[in-house]
């Protein structure tokens, strides 16, 4: 048998409270496409991060091509040729594209020399970019290309990718996955971390199940369901949400004319907007991330205000509300950032329930907050939606991506909102909670919730929205009913393309 190209061998690290990884082994073979699957939690972070020399085993052992491999820090995985092209993009929006690379870069070449090479490299893999562009001028599918090509500089053995598909259109992610091919072809190994399971199975030549730290096997995408893959992550059989049928009620929320400038120099005006939401009914909206989403829900959460009758709530125009009346009123928002935004990071669960929990459950009052009721709602929240932390008192950071996602999604669900306006409800969620997350949206629907649903998953949109309308730099489109809408319409109408032009597709 060949030397593969990367080996690990019992892999361990543990954490205060947690092992992340308890003795994994895995191979990677030259040229080939490896997944990595498992739960919010599993350990797959925490693995590639030892790969890349941000973090440091506690033991076991790593080899490439058969020499030991122990990366002191990500400047030494470099060194020895892998690369990474992480879930969030860090790059700066002020400077242009030659200059993020060059930062990137322990010996950068003279700027001229390097804006040629991006034009090579970029046009060679099928990725075309302007070095001159300015960054927060670029689409988030831009954004990424920026990012691989920063990595393809580098010459890569191995490319490791986290989520690389969660921020484009489909017609993005076929050109991807042609570059993926043919990375793959010239000999380079990749190695693919996504909750998206159909994609899997389209590119993965092999994967490994992680779950609670520990490899509990492989597969091959192409010969295993998606449904297989799932419930070999969760170690269960997989719930598919179940869609109850219901009648639309009276109008929940409306929106009519709604324009909205730009709140920094590299956000996106919001430019007549026209939205209707009746009770009872999900409507989804579509959209590349950066055309508006986080600018709709903030004008809709009153963190923005609005002209007072642009946003009418039952018929109550709300638009100079803010968030605290708005939820009184039972107007409920999810944002997409979830540390920073969603929750206060370095603050308890039992804090962060009580920060937009305190009015409609009761946690205060005249001032004073009842904290035997707020950490009670905090354990109800984590047992409702099987978030894995030690308990209430935990910090929110110190809860996996996906575990804080199912956190904050439970705790707007567990107030009975009449309107719940979510942006990117499962996103960076296994496929179990992900699952569990639609069926609660699905069951708030069904109970008389009118639902907003932002996401760049079309699948999920297409699975639980009653309706579908799209963002694009900032307008949205006409809604159409989800019902016999075709994925192909759906990415036309995300880059903009609305009207008679879907309607001959």
């Amino acid at each position: 048998m060949s030397i593969p190209l990367l080996s690990l061998q019992g892999l361990t690290k543990a954490y205060p409270g947690v092992v992340a990884n308890d003795g994994v082994s895995l191979d990677i073979g030259e040229g080939e496409v490896h997944a990595l699957l498992g739960e919010n939690g599993a350990g797959k972070s925490t693995l590639v991060k030892m790969i890349y020399g941000l973090v440091k085993p506690d033991s076991g052992h790593m080899s490439l091509r058969g020499k030991p491999f122990a990366p002191s820090e990500p400047r030494a995985a470099r060194a020895d040729g892998i690369a990474m092209v992480f879930q969030h993009f860090s790059l700066f929006n002020a400077l242009n594209v030659a200059e993020n690379i060059a930062l990137g870069m322990e010996r950068p070449p003279a700027m001229r020399d390097l804006a040629a090479r991006i034009r090579e490299v970029s046009e060679t893999y099928g990725l075309p970019l302007d070095p001159y562009r300015t960054v927060g001028d670029l689409s988030a599918g831009e954004r990424q290309r920026v990012e691989i090509i920063r990595c393809l500089l580098q010459d890569p053995k191995l490319l490791i990718m986290d989520e690389p598909t969660s921020v484009l259109t489909p017609q993005e992610v076929e050109i991807l996955f042609q570059t993926l091919q043919k990375l793959r072809a010239e000999g380079t190994s990749i190695l693919y971390i996504s909750h998206k399971l159909e994609e899997i199975r389209t590119l993965c030549d092999s994967a490994t199940i992680l779950r609670l730290g520990r490899n509990v096997g492989t597969c091959v995408p192409a010969q295993t369901t998606a449904r297989e893959m799932a419930e070999l992550m969760v170690g269960s059989a997989l719930h598919t949400p179940e869609r109850a049928g219901r009648d639309f009620g009276d109008m929940a929320l409306d929106i009519s004319g709604l324009s909205a400038p730009a709140p920094s120099a590299f956000g996106t005006a919001l430019k007549n907007v026209h939205l209707a939401v009746r009770k009872g009914e999900v409507l989804g909206i579509g959209g590349v991330a950066g055309n508006g989403q986080d600018e709709l829900l903030s004008v809709l959460s009153g963190e923005m205000p609005s002209a007072a009758d642009a946003v009418r709530l039952a018929g109550r125009p709300i638009g100079r509300l803010g968030p605290v009346a708005r939820r009184r009123l039972g107007l409920l928002t999810a944002p997409e950032e979830r540390l920073g935004h969603a929750a206060a990071p370095d603050m308890s669960l039992t804090e962060n329930a009580l920060l937009t929990g305190s009015v409609r459950q009761g946690l205060e009052t005249n001032g004073f907050l009842n904290w035997g009721k707020a950490e009670a709602f905090a354990r109800r929240i984590i047992e409702s939606f099987d978030v894995r932390t030690p308990g209430p008192d935990s910090a929110a950071r110190s809860l996996s991506g996906g575990n804080l996602q199912k956190f904050v999604i439970g705790r707007e669900v567990l107030q009975e909102p009449e309107v719940l306006v979510v942006n990117q409800p499962t996103w960076g969620v296994d496929a179990s909670a992900a699952a569990a997350i639609r069926q609660a949206i699905l069951d708030l629907a069904a109970g008389g919730c009118a639902v907003v649903c932002i996401s760049q998953d079309l699948d999920e949109l297409m699975e639980i929205s009653d309706s579908f309308a799209a963002l694009n730099e900032g307008r949205l489109s006409a809604p159409r009913e989800t019902a016999g809408l075709s994925v192909e319409e759906i990415g036309l109408m995300m880059g903009g393309a609305h009207g008679m032009e879907v309607a001959h597709v």
